[in-house]
């Protein structure tokens, strides 16, 4: 129930829609309480032989009752459309929450998440939201002012009859044990759905490898496994209710039969008048739907329950990563950096980094070199305060990266990684990203820079160009230069480029090392490398082994200790 009270306390901007649906139903409810009692009085002039009497009476009573039927569908029609526009404004608000509260979570948080079970909470476990506010709590506001006055009527009309009626009523409640199996199987069908979503975004990210190694097969097994545990996820859930649905509705027929027996006798001892009799019988047949409906509301309250459940557990969620109470908001800084004994671990049992100590001045070009595995990308995950050191500081500045406000800090930086990520829309738009009010030259200026602005000129539409989804019409290498282009534009302190340089060809390496000599000396460059030639002419080399610096220093005087750096340039031939 505490879902339920969030939910409705996130929809205060739409409780307008909500008040004025809740009136309509109670006045749509009220109509259909009122249309039988003009039918009694209609069928008592009728038995009273008054017809030739009071025509204009029933001539009147029958336009009132026209009148009621008009209301009724005009009420029903409000009922319906008003929770809607509430229920999907709140899907839609709830969705930009939780894509926020993704935004706002730290890289420790996907360590063990997928695309698609992330996109399936976003998209799928809201969606159940509309049917909780449109349908489910509309119905069962409905269905309670229904009984509630129905049965105030039939005790009106006759409570003998009224109480023999109400016979089956505690046993369809009793029914109620079955709904505690329901909310468990829908929520694990929530949770296949999203692996479904999950195993499908890996494949069609994966579809060129899936074609090259001919593992079609495979992957439709994976995507048939994950479909049926979802579809028997559902099914499970669905057995229940196919119980519920026919034993509600057996159990309140037991209520009409009650009616056909002791009614004609109420009738024959009591001279129970044919008028109440057709009146009780058409309340009747409004008690019972209300009760029969119960199954399906469950349904609907159970998984958007579920849905409420998956969501709420994100929203929830904290991050690792969060300003501090008195963080401060720094301007742009000179780019100074420094490591101070830092250490790290992505998991208590395995030390990535240990006792770190790098001094970085403004403007000067910093490689970090070593094996795949030594830490390299850790440090630049730790400058973009991706992730926290478990000891030690770092510092910019003069300032601890934990003191700063983290919008502040990432001001201060551009990131350049090995696996480029482009957005679906065109170049100019890509260069960009980072930099909102660039000018159009300013941006040609920054492609220059990054050696690409050639390619990108000899293009039919030029910058305008949609490069489509990740840059898939881009080779490597432009995309590379694309991601460059964007960081110069930005023109922040401090430049990080990731393995830029490791998965493209010589004459690519050479054009992009062309545009990193440009932005050297006008930035703080960090340079994650390993092909060492890009790096030879950079202010400091540091030399990681096993998470520790093992030398640092400038390329020349590396080379005469014959350490660590010497034995990588002679590997790669530099030497």
């Amino acid at each position: 129930m505490k879902y339920i009270i969030r939910l409705f306390k996130m929809a205060k901007p739409w409780k307008y829609y909500i008040i004025a649906a809740t009136f309509t139903l109670i006045a749509a409810t009220a109509v259909s309480l009122a249309a039988p009692l003009i039918v009694r009085r209609i069928t008592e002039i009728w038995e009273n032989n008054r017809l030739a009497y009071e025509m204009r009476s029933v001539v009147t009573l029958a336009l009132i009752l026209l009148g009621l039927y008009a209301l009724r569908a005009m009420f029903r029609f409000l009922t319906s459309y008003l929770p809607h526009i509430a229920s999907w404004k709140l899907v839609a608000f709830v969705r930009v929450r939780l894509y926020n509260q993704f935004q706002s979570l730290s890289m420790s948080y996907y360590h063990d998440k997928q695309t698609g079970e992330l996109m399936s909470k976003v998209v799928n476990d809201t969606a159940t939201f509309e049917n909780l506010i449109a349908h489910a709590i509309p119905d069962l506001i409905t269905s309670v002012l229904t009984l509630v006055g129905v049965y105030a009527i039939l005790l009106s009309i006759n409570p003998r009859l009224a109480m023999l009626i109400s016979i089956p009523i505690p046993f369809i409640l009793l029914m109620s044990f079955i709904v505690r199996r329901i909310r468990k199987h829908f929520r694990v069908g929530q949770e296949k759905i999203a692996e479904l979503n999950s195993v499908l975004q890996d494949n069609f990210s994966g579809m060129k490898e899936i074609q090259v190694f001919n593992k079609q097969e495979h992957e439709s097994g994976r995507v048939s496994k994950s479909a049926n545990e979802y579809s028997n996820a559902l099914i499970r859930a669905l057995y229940y209710m196919g119980i519920l649905h026919p034993s509600v509705e057996f159990i309140a027929s037991i209520g009409m039969i009650i009616m056909l027996i002791a009614g004609p006798m109420l009738a024959l001892s009591t001279g129970f008048s044919m008028p109440d009799l057709f009146a009780f019988l058409l309340y009747l047949a409004m008690l019972y739907p209300p009760i029969t409906q119960l199954a399906r509301m469950v349904e609907d309250f159970q998984s958007a329950l579920a849905g409420a459940e998956r969501v709420f557990e994100v929203l929830d969620t904290e991050s690792s990563i969060q300003d501090k109470p008195n963080a401060i908001s720094v301007g742009k800084l000179s780019g100074q950096l420094s490591f101070n004994h830092v250490s790290f671990s992505y998991k208590d049992d395995l030390q990535v980094l240990d006792d770190i100590t790098i001094d970085v001045s403004p403007g000067e070009m910093v490689a970090l070199v070593g094996p795949t595995g030594v830490g390299k990308s850790t440090i630049s995950a730790l400058i973009t305060r991706f992730y926290d050191p478990d000891k030690g500081s770092i510092t910019m500045d003069g300032i601890d990266l934990r003191d700063m406000t983290l919008e502040s800090l990432r001001n201060q930086l551009s990131l350049v990684l090995q696996d480029v990520f482009l957005f679906n829309g065109t170049i100019s738009e890509n260069i960009a990203y980072g930099s909102a009010d660039a000018t159009f030259e300013q941006i040609k200026s920054a492609a220059r820079t990054a050696c690409i602005a050639e390619y990108i000129e000899s293009l039919p539409e030029g910058y305008d160009t949609v490069i489509g989804e990740r840059g898939v019409r881009l080779s490597g290498g432009q995309k590379q230069r694309i991601s460059i282009a964007r960081s110069v534009l930005r023109n922040s302190p401090i430049l990080i480029l990731d393995e830029a340089t490791s998965s493209v060809d010589t004459e690519t390496e050479k054009e992009i090392q062309q545009a990193i000599s440009r932005i050297a000396g006008t930035r703080t460059l960090i340079v994650i490398a390993h092909r060492l030639s890009t790096i030879q002419s950079a202010d400091k080399i540091v030399v990681l082994e096993n998470g520790r610096i093992v030398e640092q220093g400038k390329h020349d005087a590396l080379i005469r200790q014959n350490g660590a750096y010497a034995k990588l340039c002679n590997i790669q031939n530099l030497n």
